[in-house]
């Protein structure tokens, strides 16, 4: 793919950031996770765009100094002109900022991070750190696999309900569920008195669109990745 990518339709920037001093953006599958991609499109450095490793875990990182690579799934920083990301494939990618503070997070929710409560977690770090108030946060959710398609174990099942105030997006086929993680993790900010007009959900399922992204469910385990990117500029 030629590096030097002339429009904006492999990208999905959430309108909800569009009256602040933030990048924040969501990539399609063209990207397939390629820094140099993001770095010459934006015109933002290579070694000012960060990601941790991820693990699936319920670690949030606060980046504060010199980037040094981690092992956590989330990341939160007020520190400008730095690019934070994380890697999905049906998981959900969550964009967080303090409007109030200038503090910024990308978190990486899969079913394990949302039943420990990563995007709860977050935000209480974010509380913890920088004295943020639920009314200032705005975050904003990727792509990621939906209810319609996102068929699990009645163990996964009972973790999400349990983590999830409030959460009734699911469906029940031939004794099946099938669950929708990115409202999962909406009833949770919602829980910590994020307002409902202050989150943003593109709605888009990765399974059900194979041309747009990659889904580890849908090519059964061999796939590429997207990103959710956000950064104060």
């Amino acid at each position: 793919m030629n590096k030097e990518i002339k429009t904006k339709d492999y990208f999905i920037f959430p309108d909800i950031f569009n009256d602040y001093p933030v990048k924040a953006f969501f990539t399609k599958k063209e990207i397939n996770g390629d820094l140099t991609i993001i770095s010459n499109f934006f015109k933002i450095p290579l070694t000012s765009i960060y990601q941790p490793i991820q693990r699936h875990t319920d670690k949030v990182f606060y980046l504060n100094g010199l980037p040094k690579k981690v092992i956590a799934d989330a990341v939160i920083t007020k520190k400008t002109e730095l690019l934070l990301g994380v890697d999905v494939a049906d998981c959900v990618p969550i964009l967080i900022f303090d409007r109030k503070n200038k503090a910024i997070g990308a978190i990486h929710s899969g079913w394990r991070g949302t039943s420990q409560q990563i995007l709860r977690k977050t935000i209480g770090y974010l509380r913890e750190i920088f004295s943020t108030d639920p009314l200032d946060i705005l975050i904003a959710f990727g792509p990621s696999i939906r209810k319609c398609c996102y068929e699990v174990s009645d163990d996964v099942y009972e973790a999400i309900k349990i983590s999830s105030e409030g959460w009734q997006s699911y469906i029940k086929k031939n004794e099946k569920y099938f669950i929708d993680l990115s409202h999962a993790n909406i009833a949770q900010a919602l829980s910590e008195g994020v307002p409902s007009k202050n989150i943003w959900d593109c709605g888009l399922c990765t399974f059900c669109n194979p041309s747009l992204f990659y889904s580890y469910r849908f090519s059964k385990g061999k796939t590429g990745k997207q990103s959710g990117f956000i950064g104060l500029f």
